[in-house]
């Protein structure tokens, strides 16, 4: 696997957990998850990646989506974390931390 390979698989595992931190500080529809992943060097993703991923996390209970009405188009659908999607958040950062700083010493060296 090259650099590019590396930094793709990376970049598909995280995708999620940004998506449930995003959430996590408020509510977001699709579209608007995809600019602001994409504002973020390193992160630019499709929608061809966040409406999947955001079928998974409402199949999987850690997303609640409600439709409303915008002033500039056709109604939007607003996805907002569960109870379940906060407690999944918290063990992905302390997952996250672990990985990080075990990474961080191993390459360091």
């Amino acid at each position: 696997m090259n650099a590019n390979g590396f930094g793709t698989q990376v970049k598909r595992g995280v995708i999620e957990f940004c998506v449930l931190s995003m959430l996590n500080r408020r509510e977001h529809y699709g579209f608007e998850l995809v600019q602001e992943l994409s504002r973020v060097d390193g992160l630019l993703t499709s929608e061809g990646t966040i409406y999947p991923l955001l079928s998974r996390l409402r199949r999987a209970g850690l997303v609640s989506p409600e439709w409303r009405e915008s002033t500039s188009g056709p109604p939007r659908k607003y996805y907002r974390l569960t109870p379940e999607g906060e407690h999944t958040l918290d063990d992905y950062r302390r997952q996250w931390t672990l990985i990080r700083d075990a990474v961080n010493t191993l390459v360091s060296e």
